[in-house]
């Protein structure tokens, strides 16, 4: 019974066989010579007689494959290594080189047909583009620099931009809020001042801990000279103030 296919699938022998193959879902490293070779001539008889370069290239195979088929069945010979020789390396390499160039082929269309999906054109620039010199003198310009003298500069700028870090705060995870409670410091710089009677801004800042305490602390003393609660007299220009209770704080609050 002859195989349902037709000649021009197969542009030779070798594509021939390489359809049996993968029909048959054989290894190409250990074909099954007898089973192959049987399809193989079933299809050969098929073959119109009226194109004999076709035939006579399919009937060099036939004969091929019948010989690879006789040398199956005699005694397995030896290399110069001592390994048994396979009658068919040979022809499953061409049968891979095959593959290999048949698949390339398949590669070059796709491109071949990806290709006729562009167009070009032909450049229209205007000569005043095209003739346009830069009125540089790139000689002039570089001068007597040298890559060394360039790399000094590139240096020089990686240092200006290093020294800008900070190397404290550029290490901080993550930067939060600190949180003040006003009613709290307002009582405690009240209660202090009452003690006191009298004290320098200095000696109650220093009881401070953080930034945002300072900057709040200086809220609630202007607020108490705002309110006449207290009063701030500076001796000289940058020495200390001295801040003096007035009247009683009572209900205080900003």
């Amino acid at each position: 019974m002859a195989i349902p296919v037709k000649l021009e699938v197969f542009e030779g022998p070798l594509d021939l066989l390489l359809h049996l193959i993968e029909k048959n879902k054989v290894d190409i490293y250990d074909i099954p010579i007898v089973e192959i070779t049987r399809q193989y001539l079933e299809y050969v008889k098929e073959l119109p007689k009226d194109d004999l370069n076709t035939v006579s290239e399919f009937m060099v195979m036939a004969a091929t494959l019948l010989d690879i088929k006789c040398r199956m069945l005699l005694p397995k010979t030896e290399d110069e290594e001592g390994e048994e020789e396979d009658p068919r390396a040979e022809l499953v390499q061409k049968l891979l080189e095959y593959k290999m160039y048949k698949y390339m082929s398949y590669e070059l269309k796709d491109m071949q047909m990806d290709g006729e999906k562009y167009l070009y054109k032909d450049p229209t620039i205007p000569d005043e583009v095209r003739n346009y010199k830069a009125p540089i003198d790139y000689e002039e310009l570089i001068g007597e620099t040298t890559l060394s003298s360039l790399n000094e500069i590139f240096n020089a700028c990686i240092k200006r931009v290093e020294d800008k870090v900070d190397p404290i705060r550029s290490h901080f995870g993550k930067i939060e809020k600190e949180e003040v409670d006003i009613n709290q410091k307002q009582d405690y710089i009240a209660k202090y001042i009452t003690s006191h009677k009298k004290c320098s801004f200095r000696s109650l800042l220093s009881e401070q801990k953080t930034k945002m305490e300072v900057i709040v602390t200086f809220l609630v003393i202007l607020e108490l000279i705002k309110t006449g609660n207290v009063e701030v007299n500076q001796s000289k220009s940058f020495g200390d103030i001295d801040i003096e209770l007035k009247k009683p704080i009572e209900n205080f609050s900003i």
